[in-house]
């Protein structure tokens, strides 16, 4: 496709996104409306909404706008399956500058669209506004299909904590590229496009888990707001959390202690969740820590004690900024 946004136009843009995209049984009523209608069988709607920034959440010099569009729906449907339920329906709100090349857009819905397929949901509408700066904002929907919502708040004493997905993956990719390096192009890949276990969400919901979150933020910073709302302690083991050879030769190479970013990297969307004890976890679960005593002090420790260093994304510190560069 030639040309810039500018050149397309409003409705122009839109006419190409939309024919781009697929359907679900799901979606009712898809985009060309003032609305869409999607079947909410359970009669509850779960909905979550996230917002990437260019130079904050992505570079347009690390990732192609088909990657953004993996990741901008990943972290938006990884919180319907934290939250026990399936993903049905994505909207998608976008602002970018006129003289963007059309073809960026497009690529980038691609991308979401794509990743929706992988979860089981659809694009079915959203905006598209002038503006300075890329902003990719999502909607995700979900369906609890009869079952309660786990949220952070029902964690007890006793309850194992158990994970499943990828930790420390993104973070130590986006080392690999503040270096200026694009290998080992697993955890590069891992930064541009977290792949979020969906389907463990609702599975771990069937199973009984009293609590559930994805890991956006870092391992103990997600878990932190666990411990905060269901104001207990919970202890990591670090014995039982795998460290790939690969992530210790790369943490080697740049002088981090790769535990650093199983523990607080970010971005990754594993799921992890706490159950009673008593309950038999597929092979895909990796036990980590348990629920240790109700506390007056919420906390996550490590090992027994206090996590010392820093703890995870936090959206208002400016350390946590990638430094952009100047784009086309």
């Amino acid at each position: 496709m030639k040309g810039t946004v500018g050149e397309l136009g409003e409705f122009g843009l839109i006419r190409e996104l939309t024919s781009r995209l697929t359907t679900t049984p799901a979606v009712r009523l898809g985009p060309g409306d003032d609305a869409a209608v999607v079947a909410a069988p359970d009669r509850r709607v779960v909905a979550s909404t996230d917002v990437l920034l260019e130079g904050r959440h992505f570079r347009r010099d690390w990732s192609t706008a088909y990657d953004v569009g993996r990741k901008a729906a990943a972290q938006n449907l990884a919180d319907i399956a934290a939250m026990g339920a399936v993903p049905t329906a994505v909207l998608l709100a976008l602002v970018v500058p006129a003289e963007l090349p059309a073809t960026w857009p497009v690529e980038l819905m691609d991308g979401i669209r794509d990743e929706c397929q992988v979860a089981g949901a659809a694009v079915v509408g959203g905006d598209v506004v002038r503006g300075e700066t890329i902003t990719v904002a999502i909607t995700a929907l979900g369906d609890l299909r009869n079952h309660e919502p786990v949220t952070r708040s029902g964690a007890q004493p006793g309850d194992v904590v158990a994970v499943t997905g990828w930790l420390g993956w993104s973070a130590a990719g986006l080392a690999v590229l503040s270096r200026g390096f694009r290998s080992p192009r697993a955890f590069v890949e891992a930064h541009r496009r977290p792949e979020p276990p969906y389907h463990a969400g609702p599975a771990a919901a069937s199973l009984g888990a009293t609590s559930m979150t994805d890991v956006s933020d870092g391992l103990i910073a997600d878990l932190g707001h666990i411990a905060e709302a269901s104001k207990v302690r919970i202890d990591l083991r670090t014995a039982a959390i795998d460290v790939p050879t690969q992530m210790s030769d790369i943490g080697q190479a740049v002088g981090v202690d790769p535990l650093q970013w199983v523990l607080t990297g970010g971005e990754d969307h594993a799921i992890v969740a706490t159950f009673p004890p008593d309950v038999k976890l597929p092979a895909r679960w990796k036990v980590i820590g348990e629920v240790v005593n109700p506390s007056a002090l919420p906390q996550v420790t490590v090992d027994g004690a206090p996590w010392e260093r820093a703890g995870g994304w936090d959206h208002f510190d400016d350390e946590d900024l990638p430094e952009p560069e100047d784009q086309d």
